[in-house]
């Protein structure tokens, strides 16, 4: 007869296997889903920044990095 020791390791690995499948599919899902919202907003910001532009920010960062 098997002691409860045995079989709890490889009740944890499917339990684990199980989630893992789980959130691979969860996220695969979000990613689904979300696409659509980041193409609705991806043409207005495209429109608007038409082009590199130096700002005060880009400055100030470029003066930090001594580029």
């Amino acid at each position: 007869m098997r002691d409860g020791k045995d079989d709890a390791a490889p009740r944890a690995r499917r339990r684990f296997l199980k989630l893992a499948g789980l959130g691979t599919a969860a996220s695969g899902a979000a990613l689904l889903a979300g696409s659509g919202a980041a193409k609705a907003a991806a043409p207005a910001a495209t429109e608007a920044a038409k082009g590199y532009r130096v700002t005060d920010h880009v400055r100030r960062v470029y003066d930090l990095a001594r580029f």
